[in-house]
């Protein structure tokens, strides 16, 4: 995608926009303002953008657009726009380099479940029973008759 021009009117849309940071920086990456301006931007914003953005810069927003910006709305709405109907997947975050995360609550709940064990299993068995009785002597060596916390 092209670069977004540096102007009064594009500063003070990033400004608006992209609200935590300076404007130059917003507009250095312009997929990045892109996706912002699809969830963030005001008619008449987004009418300023377009300006200095055709359809297929637009589309190629889309399509590079990062994970986590763009809210399914703004997705659906802008993808329409552009052509694209059903729109294709919102862009999915990824945990340490795997594939996308889309598996359902009951997968995602299974795997915990296991790994969990494999994680006990390094630990060795502990013995509540013994922890407990620890933990009130110690209770008791801090805090018990006479003592001051």
């Amino acid at each position: 995608m092209k670069a977004i021009p540096i102007t009064p009117e594009t500063l003070a849309v990033a400004r608006r926009v992209i609200w935590f940071e300076p404007p130059e920086t917003a507009l250095s990456d312009p997929v990045r303002f892109m996706a912002y301006a699809m969830s963030h931007a005001l008619p008449e914003d987004m009418r300023s953008i377009r300006r200095h953005v055709s359809d297929d810069d637009f589309r190629e927003a889309i399509d590079h657009a990062p994970p986590g910006i763009v809210d399914p709305r703004s997705w659906a709405y802008w993808n329409s726009k552009m052509g694209r109907y059903p729109p294709p997947p919102l862009p999915a975050r990824q945990l340490g380099g795997a594939t996308p995360c889309r598996a359902g609550a009951d997968t995602i709940r299974k795997e915990a479940l296991e790994a969990g064990k494999k994680f006990r299993g390094k630990q060795g068995h502990i013995d509540l029973e013994e922890v407990r009785r620890r933990a009130a002597e110690e209770w008791r060596d801090r805090y018990g008759p006479g003592k001051k916390g």
